[in-house]
């Protein structure tokens, strides 16, 4: 059964520092009246990974970027990283006249979530961060290319490879682990609105290597997270699944490692979320009925 049309769905773009954000606006009949959440996706996604999570959000204002570097915000000059995404947020915030919001970020979105609400306390009222956010278990000492494999594996590899068209990049991701389970129309949409022309008479996907390098090198071996997290000062709600991106466990975040985490971070409060994985936590229906619940508890505590 369809679900009902809740929300009218607009996109625009917002000046940043280097270029334009572009910008996934899901309103509601309230306008401004209404609450209003910030969406950040992951490492290689787009404003079009949280269809899934809005429609399980009927009467709240979703706002959701493609951060610098991926979907049609790749044209923007400069470097990534943690404080340069947050500046963007800000600055969307600012053309939305959106003044204080709850921020949900999915993975990389989790980093960028945290670090957002460090540098711009003010603007932020709650953080729920979906499998991602507390630091990864990295082994110290890595190259740059060494991080970026051991954390992302296929999923770095696939941002050099090109495709015919669409149709190709979809059986590509047919064959993926982590969508065996989990194919659905709004996937299609996400995957295709990925594929961009390389300007050779192929496409590849929106999301450059050096862009997914950098955020993951700062992230990862950077100030701005352990700086952020030593000052949190937000509630925080954490969401963590037990299979990885390419749906084996342990997933990102093994038992042990976490548990040291949240020892370190005792102010993160947690939930294991069983039985899904990297991506379908956000991007399968019943994953987005667990965030999107989690999202209005959040909402009402804030009010």
């Amino acid at each position: 059964m369809d679900r009902p049309v809740t929300h009218e769905y607009s996109e625009l773009d917002v000046p940043v520092d280097g270029g334009a954000l572009h910008v996934g606006v899901w309103d509601v009949d309230a306008g401004p009246a209404a609450p209003t959440v910030l969406l950040v996706h992951g490492v290689t996604a787009s404003h079009l990974a949280w269809p899934f999570v809005v429609d399980r959000l009927p009467g709240v204002r979703l706002v959701a970027p493609d951060l610098r570097g991926r979907g049609r915000s790749n044209g923007i000059e400069g470097s990534a990283g943690m404080a340069a995404h947050a500046a963007d947020l800000a600055a969307l915030l600012d053309a939305l006249g959106i003044e204080r919001t709850i921020v949900v970020g999915h993975s990389m979105g989790g980093f960028v979530s945290v670090v957002f609400a460090h540098l711009y306390p003010e603007r932020v009222t709650r953080l729920v961060l979906v499998d991602g956010g507390l630091p990864l278990d990295v082994p110290a000492g890595l190259s740059t290319d060494e991080l970026v494999a051991g954390i992302l594996g296929p999923t770095a590899a696939r941002l050099s490879m090109r495709f015919d068209g669409p149709a190709a990049y979809l059986d590509f991701w047919r064959a993926h682990p982590a969508f065996a389970q989990a194919w659905t129309p709004e996937l299609e949409r996400y995957l295709a609105y990925d594929l961009v022309p390389d300007g050779e008479g192929a496409f590849r996907p929106a999301t450059s290597y050096a862009t997914t390098a950098d955020d993951t090198v700062d992230m990862n071996t950077g100030t701005a997270l352990p700086s952020a997290l030593a000052g949190l000062r937000h509630p925080a709600r954490l969401l963590t699944v037990p299979r990885g991106l390419q749906d084996e466990p342990p997933g990102l975040y093994a038992p042990e490692h976490l548990e040291r985490m949240l020892r370190e971070y005792p102010d993160v409060r947690h939930e294991r979320i069983d039985g899904f994985n990297h991506y379908t936590i956000v991007m399968s229906p019943a994953g987005a009925e667990i965030v999107a619940g989690v999202v209005r508890e959040e909402l009402a505590a804030s009010s």
